[in-house]
């Protein structure tokens, strides 16, 4: 367990500036922008990531769609729509869990090693942050312990509250 742990860093910082194989979006459904992160990397994308996004005919919540990174440092950019909360009931947890699979899947399937996520729905989609690390980290280590094609994940945190959630559920899938 301690060398899949080792795999996984957690940062603080902005994930548009990041040099990895893919950054992951937490995009709306229609994949056009909007606010937050999807907001964010949009703008450090350029104009020609929506262009590329208009054909892909926008995406379910709990799954991925991959574009180039265009003038991300970044080579791709996964695009995934995370539930909004609505106090667990309708299927959020699961939901949430498909879209690390969906998005671990993806770069495997297009060769990527490297890969960064933000807390996704845990913006303006209100998800509890705690709730949504703890998924976060074991979707993450579930996909490295069956397969060896990714080498490195980052979550990457913009804020404090969602760096500690992060450093905390670490902590205690290291014990």
């Amino acid at each position: 367990m301690l060398d899949l742990i080792a795999k996984i860093k957690v940062v603080k910082g902005d994930i548009t500036t990041l040099a990895v194989d893919a950054i992951v979006n937490a995009a709306n459904s229609s994949l056009l922008g909007g606010g937050g992160v999807d907001g964010a990397i949009h703008r450090a994308a350029g104009s020609e990531l929506v262009h590329e996004c208009r054909l892909l005919g926008g995406c379910k919540t709990g799954q991925a769609k991959i574009t180039k990174g265009y003038k991300l440092f970044a080579k791709h950019i996964i695009h995934t729509v995370g539930p909004v909360w609505r106090g667990g009931k309708r299927g959020e947890p699961e939901l949430l869990a498909s879209c690390y699979q969906s998005c671990l899947n993806l770069a495997v399937r297009n060769n990527l090693r490297t890969i960064a996520f933000p807390a996704i729905s845990c913006g303006i989609y209100d998800y509890p942050v705690r709730d949504a690390t703890k998924i976060a980290v074991t979707e993450t280590l579930k996909f490295l312990r069956d397969r060896d094609s990714i080498d490195e994940v980052l979550f990457v945190c913009f804020d404090t509250e969602v760096h500690e959630a992060y450093h905390e559920t670490m902590r205690d899938a290291s014990a």
